[in-house]
């Protein structure tokens, strides 16, 4: 990334940055800290982890050392993590100028617009949605048993939207709505910190995406994969790290390090194309901050 412009980033105020994955945004984030100053907090759901360095781009040793960094690779993968348990940490940093950067739009709504305090849904609720889901008509049947408030406000042809609502309603007997309409004043209004979202041209940040997942494989991402195929389990939170159901694959035998490095860097750009539908329909309000290997600037 060019050396970039910060002129229109005030200093005194917290900074929230967000963008899809390898578009640059921990470098520009770095290059704040650096010459303003403040603590770069990760906003990356997958970079929590402690068993991901490389795999995720986690900022380096030398990064960490630039300027202080926070809530990057501290949870272990025996743990279970939340948005909730992500909002509780970052309130606990606001007594400083933050500089929040990442990817993960949950996380960054969540900051943003609050969360609604939506009590866990018992494991047997879980189950019992997965089984309904599987049925021929599972989504039809469920969409039709949701409260009409819950059922008018989500995407009825979306099924983890509709199961999510459907377990909701069934553990609680409140519809999703409901709880959503009791939701507390966010963290960081916008009058808190500036928002600026990276945007890049889809060519430029694919050509980046292979770049960069070829560099984490000369970096030691397959030796990452090696080191937790002992207790791989694909359902749990540690093992959705874009890439790593890849280099499992190939570590049991099911396919060539050439195809499972391709069907990684496919993954990640479907990724990056998941977190560009998330930012064009929940973070409009968000500054735009056009990059690309030509230019980076504010518009």
């Amino acid at each position: 990334m060019p050396d970039p412009d910060l002129t229109g980033i005030d200093p005194s105020r917290h900074l929230l940055l967000a963008g899809p994955t390898a578009s640059g945004k921990s470098a520009l984030a770095l290059a704040v800290a650096r010459r303003q100053g403040g603590l770069i907090v990760n906003a990356d759901a997958l970079q929590i982890w402690s068993c991901w360095q490389v795999l995720t781009a986690r900022p380096s040793v030398a990064d960490e050392a630039a300027a202080p960094h926070a809530l990057y690779g501290h949870v272990g993968p025996e743990r279970s993590y939340s948005v909730g348990d992500w909002l509780r940490e970052v309130e606990g940093l606001l007594d400083r100028r933050l500089i929040i950067v990442g990817g993960t739009g949950l996380y960054l709504t969540a900051l943003t617009q609050g969360l609604a305090l939506v009590p866990p849904v018992p494991a047997e609720i879980r189950a019992e949605g997965n089984a309904r889901l599987a049925l021929a008509d599972g989504l039809a049947g469920m969409a039709a048993e949701l409260d009409p408030a819950t059922a008018a406000r989500i995407d009825l042809r979306n099924p983890a939207r509709v199961q999510r609502a459907w377990e909701v309603l069934r553990a609680t007997g409140r519809g999703l709505s409901d709880w959503q309409a009791e939701t507390p004043p966010p963290l960081i209004g916008p009058e808190d910190a500036q928002r600026i979202l990276i945007s890049a041209d889809r060519d430029w940040l694919a050509d980046r995406i292979a770049q960069r997942f070829h560099a984490m494989m000369d970096a030691g991402a397959l030796a990452e994969a090696r080191a937790m195929l002992p207790y791989w389990d694909p359902g749990r939170q540690w093992a959705r790290a874009i890439g790593a159901p890849e280099l499992v694959a190939h570590l049991h035998g099911e396919t060539d390090l050439a195809g499972a490095t391709e069907k990684a860097i496919i993954a990640t750009r479907q990724y990056a194309k998941a977190q560009r539908h998330w930012f064009r329909g929940r973070m409009r309000d968000w500054k735009n901050w056009r990059i690309s290997d030509k230019n980076t600037r504010i518009d």
